[in-house]
């Protein structure tokens, strides 16, 4: 959780960071949220970016909290969200966030990502007490299985464009220690997720997992100009529902 990585990030977000908000093709996360919402009670979004979130949130729940580890984020999703009245945001650090505030429902989409296990483990750590006891965490992260996956269908494709005689010039494009399930996107190295281990987190962590789906994407958000044979299954994202019971 890099200040001035993400301060920087910021700055050229659409070039940057990758629009799950947009790319969501069946709505996985609205649905979920929208499940587990109540108008009376409080939401949370950790890691809110440029605030893509919180007009849902806003309209689903009585109080919305919005917070980010960098300042510009706070300022574009408060400016794009003015006429939001139920929304406070607050410029904070998770992995160092000391503030005992929770909410019935949080909602942290793809922020655990950092590669550091010290600072994402104290991320993590606010993330679980800011749910309230019977609350939900509607937690989205990148798949490992998706990833390697992903490794796989290069291959194939290499393969093919071999066989008909084509110019193979495609590379593996993910590097890293999968085995920590940290992956490259982009040359920026990632925390990745397998299913079995965000159950096993959430489960130790006083948690019971409700939901767990993929959160599916087209295949031209892994590769440039996709071959029209490459078709389901999809690249995806986990999405978890857990409810705090402890």
């Amino acid at each position: 959780m890099d200040r001035k990585y993400w301060e920087d990030v910021a700055l050229v977000h659409d070039d940057k960071i990758f629009d799950v908000y947009s790319n969501d093709r069946q709505q996985v996360i609205h649905k979920n949220i929208l499940k587990y919402a109540s108008p009376n009670k409080t939401a949370m979004d950790l890691g809110c970016a440029i605030g893509n979130w919180l007009p849902m949130l806003s309209g689903a729940f009585k109080k919305v909290y919005a917070v980010d580890i960098a300042r510009h984020y706070i300022n574009l999703a408060q400016e794009k969200n003015m006429h939001l009245p139920n929304i406070e945001y607050i410029h904070a650090d998770l992995g160092k966030l000391k503030t005992k505030l929770t909410a019935d429902m949080v909602v942290c989409i793809n922020t655990l990502l950092t590669p550091n296990n010290k600072s994402r483990n104290a991320a993590y750590e606010t993330v679980i007490k800011a749910v309230a006891k019977n609350g939900y965490l509607v937690l989205v992260v990148p798949a490992l299985e998706s990833a390697l996956y992903s490794e796989f269908i290069l291959t194939q494709w290499n393969e093919r464009d071999r066989k008909a005689g084509k110019k193979v010039t495609k590379e593996a494009m993910k590097q890293g220690d999968p085995f920590a399930g940290v992956i490259h996107l982009d040359t920026t190295p990632t925390k990745h997720y397998l299913k079995e281990e965000l159950y096993f987190m959430l489960q130790h962590s006083g948690f019971e997992v409700v939901e767990a789906q993929k959160v599916e994407y087209t295949w031209a958000t892994e590769f440039n100009n996709p071959p029209k044979w490459l078709t389901a299954p999809c690249p995806w994202d986990w999405l978890v529902v857990a409810k705090r019971v402890k």
